[in-house]
């Protein structure tokens, strides 16, 4: 890889990169599109600072991934945190926190209508500027990864891959379904991301959930009605079958013949248990330890499927400014990327 001939892995990281790398964007074969946006986080705020929270822990990061080998040395890069993109979202975290506080948008009320104009257009500049930095990227034959940010932010990636890879599928790992339409009254909610997904991207074939444990009705009855095309493995349902003796790697089988050949990685921190994840935007009981996904992947990347592109959401910094949440956040997205490279390798070679 350019611009690396002379990095020690092994060394202090001593650059400004995401896990220390020198590598630019221009040269990477993963890009990642930080988001720093937040503005419907709907219980704790604070993931709009997930970007550079995971910035300063990727540095910490052992680069010997004993599951995929050198990840670094595919290039990893991380775009500049957009200063405009954080200013944004703390004008409309501004507008939307009484509509949040209030439990939502009242239909009768002008102010809020004038607030939930204002936090969608925000959303839907967030939308554009992700889908211009994403055709950028997949134009230089990049893998490209969205950090955010709240789980809304990369809806304009997964639109573009969508119209580059039509019937391509969606893993997302998750504590939420997200099949909300319009949650507290915002078009472009966290809540609503896989709702919008569903209703506004046809070419996507099928979303598979895995570590689903908050559920509204409505959520379930969009499921059960969506011919298949939304296959929701809950986390309570996962645990029966390990209660009664199907082991995890059965059941992450089941999880990826659910998928199509193209994927798509859409992981929310919160999927995992919440000791991993504490300073999360809505953290729940239960949830996947880091091993089990790191099984997981490792056997999606074996699986003759092709990860496309991936998006990690939902970190934030604890009150105490520790490091905890932003160290767990930059091991997954290594792990992600590792999956990611390898399944495209993998591809190649048959």
């Amino acid at each position: 890889m350019k611009g690396q001939s002379s990095f020690d892995p092994d060394a202090a990281a001593t650059g400004d990169g995401l896990f220390g790398l020198e590598c630019s964007p221009r040269e990477a074969g993963v890009v990642v599109i930080p988001v720093p946006f937040d503005a419907t986080t709907s219980y704790c705020a604070g993931t709009a600072r997930g970007p550079s929270h995971v910035l300063a822990a990727s540095r910490q990061v052992d680069l010997e991934d004993i599951q995929f080998g050198p990840v670094w040395q595919a290039g990893i890069a991380m775009l500049p945190i957009p200063r405009d993109i954080a200013a944004l979202s703390r004008r409309a975290r501004a507008a939307a926190e009484p509509l949040i506080q209030a439990g939502g948008a009242s239909p009768h009320n002008k102010a809020h209508a004038k607030a939930v104009a204002s936090v969608n257009a925000a959303s839907e500049r967030v939308n554009a500027f992700v889908t211009r930095e994403s055709a950028r990227i997949l134009e230089r034959g990049a893998i490209p990864v969205v950090l955010g940010g709240d789980h809304s932010t990369p809806f304009g990636l997964i639109a573009e891959l969508s119209r580059r890879h039509p019937r391509m599928g969606i893993l997302q790992i998750d504590a939420h379904a997200d099949l909300r339409d319009g949650f507290e009254g915002f078009a472009w909610s966290h809540a609503s991301i896989f709702h919008n997904v569903m209703t506004r991207l046809p070419q996507v074939r099928r979303l598979v959930q895995v570590g689903i444990r908050d559920v509204g009705a409505r959520e379930v009855d969009f499921i059960r009605h969506s011919r298949g095309r939304v296959r929701t493995f809950y986390d309570q349902r996962m645990r029966d079958r390990q209660f009664g003796g199907a082991t995890w790697t059965r059941v992450c089988k089941d999880v990826i013949a659910a998928l199509p050949r193209e994927v798509y990685i859409s992981f929310d921190i919160d999927g995992l248990t919440p000791e991993q994840c504490p300073a999360t935007g809505t953290p729940v009981p239960g949830g996947l330890t880091f091993a089990e996904v790191c099984h997981m992947l490792e056997l999606l990347s074996h699986s003759g499927r092709r990860v496309v592109g991936f998006d990690l959401c939902e970190v934030a910094p604890g009150d105490d400014g520790g490091e905890w949440n932003g160290s767990v956040g930059a091991r997954v997205l290594y792990k992600l990327a590792g999956c990611a490279v390898a399944s495209g390798s993998r591809r190649r070679r048959k």
